[in-house]
């Protein structure tokens, strides 16, 4: 007869904490499984048709002529600069393009985004 009252104690005790605990935990249970169900819809063009054209643009910036534009380099490079932003977003590698100015120091971080697609399967040139 004196282990209903403990029972009755310990269910009353554990009561509150477990509903909290399911409180806090099922909406994210709930998240989880709608997101398995949805169908991921990509964020920008197929990753074929933007390795197609980083390839187009690095070969029309490495084919510019010595008498181009400056203003014309300075297009080519920043059209090949957002597409290489692309590539790196859908690929997952981490990149400061945005962040660099103009010069040296982000030809050198070109470099490094070349080489770091071209480790993930992406060949640009």
């Amino acid at each position: 007869m004196a282990t209903v009252p403990v029972a009755l104690y310990a269910v009353v005790a554990v009561a509150p904490s477990a509903l909290f605990w399911c409180a806090l935990k099922v909406p994210e249970v709930v998240r989880r499984r709608r997101r398995r169900r949805e169908p991921e819809i990509p964020a920008g063009p197929p990753i074929e048709k933007l390795a197609a054209d980083l390839r187009r643009v690095h070969r029309l910036l490495a084919e510019l002529p010595p008498g181009a534009s400056a203003v014309r380099r300075y297009g080519t490079r920043q059209a090949y600069d957002a597409l290489l932003v692309q590539a790196c977003r859908e690929v997952e590698v981490d990149h400061r393009l945005d962040e660099l100015p103009e010069g040296f120091d982000r030809g050198i971080e070109r470099l490094r985004v070349e080489e770091s697609l071209a480790e993930r399967g992406l060949s640009v040139s």
